[in-house]
């Protein structure tokens, strides 16, 4: 057996055990995982593996490590709030750290978003939602709004009520039947004039007392980072609005900077009715995600029902809340925003210039620190791979290039192949120029074995 190897205590290889016990997330059987990086240390916009190489982590881990890695000030808060008090849920009980956080949250998010319910994770607060619309309209004495409309492409999350608003058919299909009453309309990479349009049919189709609502992300992730056009979340919430649907920006990963902004739906000057937010609220360091709900909503729940119906054992646990703070203290402090804000920019002209050198390359989209690279499966001639030839020079040439150049992205090919970055918001030009140099020698490597170059 090849066994993966991990460093002692002054950097010597020792055995690492547990790759025959481990199940890895979203990862193919067929690849040998022994063989897969084990990250061991991080600082800053670098990981370090077992064997002591050092990588670019061109992906915050999974759009999450925000304030980048090895922040001992998180470590710290967590550790002192471990000592004075470990844990106490917020069933029935309040605990100080869950309430200054609530109201720190309260001051960041747009508009009259001003009540949060703290979960564990982004595919928990899609779960969240569902139930939060569907008894809102119950408290409105609106029963029959049950059904959900998302995105098709979109990812939302894996839980039962999450991965039904997902729209990405290979990860419903092996579990399927999913629940009912969820439908999926173009993107707004697949129909850029007409996606806002479609929402609208959907719901009139429904019919709309039907509708309960429509879920979307500020910047959609899966298909690769698809910016919408500038008047499209406009349009959808007036849309909403003149059917009563409530409008749900889901920023799991757009949130907390990743846009440049607290929540990414400030780009888009919209406030809707309830946000999902995860991953950067802590930075990764501990576990949270959460549901930003707008006055109304908390209104007539309070008003119209005996209470909200649901609950998570550690939702505002006390050292994720009191990680959560000082994560945005860093961001506020460091001024991270406005960083992503002046770099955003250079970002997005770094990646087009390795565009502009590479034919294979379709196009370049983004915002903020979140950028895609869309590249042409086909020779030059424009046929296209052959699924035997693109497993070969997509999931082996190119991303086995990227990682052996020091980048940890993402190439993703849920709808068209894409590499994806979304760094730590600490980053500065040289990581972003690092992150365009090892894509410029990898995207040359497949290009060269596809024949664009002798």
């Amino acid at each position: 057996m090849d066994v993966m190897r991990g460093l002692g205590e002054r950097g010597e290889s020792t055995p690492l055990g547990g790759v025959e016990n481990l199940m890895l997330h979203f990862t193919p059987y067929s690849e040998d995982w022994s063989k897969l990086p084990v990250i061991v240390s991080g600082e800053g916009c670098y990981v370090t593996d077992d064997r002591g190489r050092s990588y670019v982590d061109g992906l915050a881990g999974l759009f999450t490590t925000q304030v980048g890695h090895g922040r001992t000030e998180l470590a710290d808060v967590a550790a002192t709030q471990m000592k004075e008090l470990g844990f106490f849920p917020n069933w029935s009980f309040q605990h100080p750290r869950s309430l200054e956080l609530a109201e720190k949250m309260a001051q960041i998010a747009p508009g009259d978003l001003n009540s949060v319910f703290f979960v564990s994770s982004g595919s928990e607060a899609i779960e969240t939602v569902i139930k939060l619309s569907r008894q809102y309209h119950n408290a409105n004495g609106e029963e029959s709004r049950r059904k959900v409309i998302s995105r098709k492409i979109a990812y939302h999350g894996t839980t039962m009520g999450a991965l039904s608003v997902t729209g990405i058919p290979s990860f419903r299909a092996p579990f399927e039947p999913l629940l009912q009453g969820f439908y999926h309309v173009p993107n707004t990479q697949q129909d850029p004039e007409g996606a806002a349009d479609a929402i609208e049919e959907a719901i009139e189709f429904g019919p709309p007392e039907t509708v309960a609502a429509v879920i979307l992300e500020p910047v959609q992730n899966a298909g690769g980072c698809l910016v919408p056009p500038p008047e499209y979340w406009k349009r959808v919430r007036e849309i909403c609005d003149k059917h009563g649907v409530l409008l749900v920006s889901d920023a799991v990963i757009c949130a907390f900077g990743r846009l440049g902004e607290w929540f990414g739906i400030e780009r888009f000057d919209v406030v809707p009715d309830m946000t999902t937010f995860a991953k950067g609220v802590t930075s990764g360091y501990l576990p949270m995600g959460g549901v930003m709900v707008n006055d109304k909503v908390r209104s007539a729940l309070a008003s119209n029902a005996p209470m909200f119906m649901h609950g998570s054992t550690f939702g505002g646990h006390p050292v994720s809340s009191a990680v959560a703070l000082e994560n945005i203290r860093i961001i506020e402090r460091e001024k991270l925003l406005e960083n992503v804000h002046s770099l955003e920019g250079y970002f997005g002209d770094e990646l087009r210039r390795v565009a502009g050198e590479h034919p294979i390359v379709k196009e370049v989209r983004g915002m903020g620190f979140f950028w895609a690279l869309e590249i042409r499966p086909e020779r030059p001639d424009g046929t296209k791979l052959a699924e035997d030839e693109y497993q070969k020079y997509f999931k082996g040439v190119l991303s086995r290039k990227l990682l052996e150049g020091g980048l940890i992205c993402r190439f993703d090919d849920k709808e068209d192949p894409v590499i994806q970055y979304s760094p730590a918001l600490v980053a500065d030009r040289g990581i972003i120029g690092r992150i365009a140099e090892i894509t410029d020698s990898a995207l040359t490597e497949l290009e060269r074995e596809l024949g664009y170059r002798s």
